[in-house]
């Protein structure tokens, strides 16, 4: 690991911290393997400050406890040596000794506790910030590559019931980006990221933010890349039983976002919507039900 998960975070925060702050800071951002392997009195003793040091650093940082940063060190050395090969090797064991009914009950109730936790207060709060700064553009540009395509997808699918207020970043031949030279600052973009972080769209994301157009995030940590770029961060949870990282909360929360959109709307957006039931219909699109037969 030749660099940490905060290492972006604290050097954007690093000139507002006192002068023992910054040495703790310093030990984190130049020793990112030992925040991972080393308890947190030795770290502090290292870098020559108290162990409540250490803590207000977390906090400075916007997280819980020192807890959080050795956590989310040792996930990243983790990921960095095992791959998405190596986590498919420990999902294989534990399958052939519990077996797959256990499997999939563990993975179907982890995803139900992470969409439970989605609806506590402070998630609510930042998914109804997001949805009235949505609401309020002149144009929602989506962006979301990879495994958070989906996301992307589903919420411009639902935006698409209202009219073209959106706008899907996505594209053949590398075009995917091209559409958002016509955003200006009345427009927002929506960025749906999670580890491993996609180049392409963080890079997308910081020409947005550049060019004054807001961003949302919804991202798997407070201090990941699109989320020290967003002005709003919804913040979800990937973790999984499967070698795999689970994209379905923050799947859940893109529709959430769009069903919200859709409904700060008025007259105009109900008219919009009965436009497209009939389109649907004209185009024959949907399976029609079977009128069951009689017999004589």
């Amino acid at each position: 690991m030749d660099q940490g998960p905060l290492r972006q975070a604290i050097l954007k925060a690093f000139d507002s911290m006192s002068e023992q702050l910054q040495n703790a800071a310093r030990f984190v951002l130049d020793r990112p393997r030992d925040v991972a392997l080393l308890s947190m009195r030795e770290q502090a003793r290292q870098a020559g400050v108290q162990p409540a040091t250490m803590t207000r650093l977390a906090k400075h940082l916007g997280l819980g406890g020192f807890d959080d940063i050795r956590n989310m060190y040792a996930e990243t050395l983790r990921d960095a040596g095992a791959g998405f090969a190596g986590k498919a090797g420990k999902q294989v064991a534990n399958q052939k000794l519990k077996g797959d009914h256990a499997l999939a009950a563990k993975m179907l109730n982890s995803i139900a506790k992470q969409i439970a936790q989605l609806a506590e207060p402070r998630s609510l709060d930042r998914v109804v910030t997001s949805a009235a700064s949505l609401a309020k553009a002149r144009r929602i540009y989506c962006l979301g590559l990879r495994s958070s395509h989906p996301v992307a997808w589903q919420f411009r699918h639902v935006l698409r019931f209202v009219g073209e207020k959106s706008v899907l970043l996505d594209g053949i031949a590398g075009t995917g980006s091209d559409a958002i030279g016509s955003a200006c600052k009345d427009d927002v973009l929506l960025v749906a990221s999670v580890h491993p972080y996609t180049k392409a769209t963080i890079e997308l994301a910081e020409f947005a933010k550049s060019k004054g157009i807001p961003v949302i995030a919804i991202t798997d940590s407070e201090v990941a890349p699109s989320a020290l770029i967003a002005e709003t961060t919804v913040v979800v949870s990937t973790n999984s039983p499967s070698f795999i990282h689970t994209m379905t909360p923050a799947f859940a929360i893109g529709e959430v976002l769009g069903s919200l959109i859709t409904g700060h709307g008025g007259g105009e957006v109900l008219e919009a919507i009965k436009r497209f039931d009939e389109q649907l219909a004209a185009l024959d699109i949907h399976l029609k039900p079977r009128i069951p037969q009689k017999w004589p």
